[in-house]
């Protein structure tokens, strides 16, 4: 049963997301550095928020899904420190400060967003390590690190990745823009759903709801997001804007312009808070989240 608001997951996440960084020598301390600069830089931490709160909706309880929301919000940012570099989308401005690139350089940004990741997978083993007797408790540890880590991988969030690479300055199809968006974006918020969902001990039932609504949302969030780059304004959004366009992106306003593409974010919006529509109360922390983000544009 969820109890909590947004705000408060965020406060409980942010003072547990350095407990499970290892700890590193000194003699490699400017990595340590650069994976706290861009640990510590903010953000809306959606993913572990989500992660704890559809542990709880289903059961289970924030605390013990802590390594988890930790391991998601990692890989979620190791996978914007190279978004951001050079050879990727050349970002100098990332949630309101420069880049981990720009102070650090590349080689040492490329290591830290590499140390993130390994350190999201060391999170989530060295916590299995602590329930070899407990088989039922260790088997939904080890269904939501492969709920993380397939979102995250070259079926998910890589995947979409290259897909956005190579249509850069090309024709893209409907078919194709979806691709990138659920790949891209709302295979990692699905992930992070589903992991959640997993450390609950969620029913067959709660787990396809819960999936719907994270497949609708990771759409909405990414539509949202290429409206605002038209659009928005970048001292609010901490990054700058107009990049897609310069960079002759593939997203749904080049595509269908800025009405339509409003539309649809309204369209998956609305079904994403239908998806959990039954679970009433209970859901209410997912149906604002969904209505949260669609009212950065609206």
């Amino acid at each position: 049963m969820i109890e909590r608001t947004f705000d408060e997951y965020r406060r409980l996440f942010e003072e547990h997301l350095m407990d499970f960084i290892p700890d590193i020598d000194q003699k490699s301390i400017t990595l340590y550095d650069s994976m706290r600069y861009s640990l510590t830089a903010g953000g809306k931490r959606i993913r572990p928020v989500l992660l704890m709160a559809a542990c709880e909706f289903c059961g289970g309880k924030a605390e013990e899904a802590l390594p988890y929301a930790c391991a998601i919000e990692y890989i979620h940012t190791y996978s914007l420190i190279h978004d951001d570099m050079p050879c990727m989308d050349d970002d100098e401005l990332r949630r309101g400060v420069p880049t981990n690139h720009m102070v650090y350089g590349d080689a040492v940004a490329t290591l830290a967003g590499d140390g993130l990741q390994s350190a999201a997978y060391e999170a989530m083993q060295r916590d299995m390590l602590l329930y070899f007797d407990n088989f039922d408790a260790l088997k939904s540890r080890i269904r939501a690190a492969y709920e993380i880590v397939k979102g995250a991988g070259v079926t998910g969030m890589v995947a979409g990745q290259i897909a956005d690479v190579e249509a850069e300055n090309k024709r893209c199809s409907k078919e194709l823009l979806d691709y990138i968006h659920i790949t891209k974006t709302a295979d990692m918020i699905i992930g992070a759903v589903r992991a959640g969902a997993r450390l609950g001990s969620c029913s067959d039932e709660e787990l396809e709801n819960l999936t719907v609504y994270a497949e609708n949302l990771g759409l909405a969030f990414q539509v949202c997001d290429d409206i605002l780059d038209v659009e928005g304004d970048q001292d609010l959004l901490g990054k700058e804007t107009g990049h897609d366009e310069a960079n002759s992106k593939a997203t749904y306003p080049a595509l269908y312009g800025l009405d339509e593409s409003k539309k649809k974010l309204r369209e998956l919006t609305d079904a994403a808070k239908e998806a959990l529509a039954e679970y009433y109360d209970n859901a209410e922390l997912f149906v604002s989240l969904a209505e949260m983000l669609a009212s950065r544009v609206y």
